[in-house]
């Protein structure tokens, strides 16, 4: 993927001063990577006006008690799947009562994979309050940390255009 598909740290401030002004707030449901874009955001000084919380939810039994995913939904779809990922944004965004949320979950390597879910699959959903969503199924390669890095930037540059989408709704 090139390098404009990821968040700069420019962009990032862009982004949670447009959020600001608006009045609005982000969460994130995070699995393979481990709380990264939660961290990514939180970098900022005075990310808190804009981010109240999110969640690693890395175990299948987490991602029920604290999302409520549906124990079926993974034992049919497996987490790595969209409709894992729609269940985890419904989830983060009804428990942070936020406007905006990002979930993700993968498979960030070395092992893990599978013929049909290979080593860097990762599932990326982003998704407004009043249910506007997009959930890709993305492929991402190099070691467990670039994986994670990759999906943890590009998810956030993924919100950040379907926020400025949203906006650019309103106008």
């Amino acid at each position: 993927m090139e390098k404009s598909t990821y968040i700069t740290t420019e962009e990032l401030i862009q982004f949670q001063n447009i959020l600001r002004k608006s009045k609005k707030t982000i969460t994130t449901a995070e699995s393979c990577t481990g709380g990264l874009i939660a961290s990514l955001i939180t970098q900022l000084s005075g990310s808190s006006d804009i981010f109240n919380g999110a969640v690693v939810t890395y175990s299948n039994e987490i991602k029920t008690q604290e999302l409520e995913v549906k124990k079926s939904t993974l034992e049919k779809y497996g987490a790595v799947s969209k409709e894992v990922v729609e269940e985890m944004l419904i989830g983060v965004l009804k428990k942070f009562d936020a406007d905006f949320a990002i979930a993700v979950s993968g498979i960030a390597g070395p092992t893990g994979g599978t013929k049909n879910k290979p080593v860097g699959t990762v599932v990326i959903g982003i998704s407004s309050k009043n249910n506007d969503k997009i959930v890709e199924v993305c492929h991402f390669e190099g070691s467990r940390i670039e994986v994670q890095n990759q999906a943890a930037k590009y998810s956030l540059k993924k919100l950040f255009k379907f926020f400025q989408k949203t906006l650019d709704k309103k106008k």
